[in-house]
């Protein structure tokens, strides 16, 4: 082939035709809806069809989760407990940590931001609980360790909290890493 600027013939006369589509030999039915039928008073039989609040529920819910669609329907502010988002992110502080982290992590299916408090929340503080457990010899540093857990604990359910409304995360140096590629990776 030639890329020349001035061709004497137009490349499309040397380039590949496709192939022509093929016929099918076995043609399908052309499927034919039946007559309506207008002197019905049963209003499940007519041709107007009811409408979805007929069927009850939520009417924006549909019938079960969207395979094909993926996950751009899921609303992000919803959760798997009957816990406004904000209040269910400053649990994973709050509650007991380690243990409130795992125990979300395992009841929270549909919200990533709790998530991934959860489990930043669980590494945190299962980290300073090992660091508890080999300083326990001394008192001051016991109490010092046991105040910074408290800062930390107030510190972090207050972000959790106040930036449940944006969903942004605010990520404790090594371990919001870990979580956030812990979250994404599920």
């Amino acid at each position: 082939m030639d890329f020349a600027p001035y061709q004497d013939t137009a490349p499309e006369h040397e380039r590949a035709l496709s192939p022509p589509p093929r016929r099918s030999t076995s043609r399908s039915p052309v499927p034919k809806s039946p007559p309506p039928n207008r002197h019905s008073t049963d209003p499940f039989t007519s041709s107007a069809l009811p409408p979805p609040s007929h069927f009850g529920g939520d009417v924006r819910s549909g019938f079960g989760p969207d395979v094909e669609g993926g996950r751009s329907n899921i609303n992000l502010f919803e959760t798997s407990l009957p816990i406004r988002l904000d209040y269910e992110a400053m649990l994973a502080y709050l509650l007991l940590p380690p243990a409130g982290g795992v125990i979300l992590l395992v009841m929270e299916h549909k919200s990533d931001y709790v998530r991934f408090h959860a489990w930043q929340s669980s590494l945190l503080f299962a980290v300073l609980f090992i660091i508890h457990l080999i300083f326990s010899f001394s008192t001051i540093l016991s109490w010092i360790l046991f105040v910074v857990n408290i800062l930390l604990i107030g510190f972090l359910s207050l972000h959790a909290y106040r930036d449940a409304d944006t969903l942004d995360r605010f990520e404790v140096p090594f371990f919001g890493r870990l979580a956030s590629s812990f979250v994404d990776d599920e």
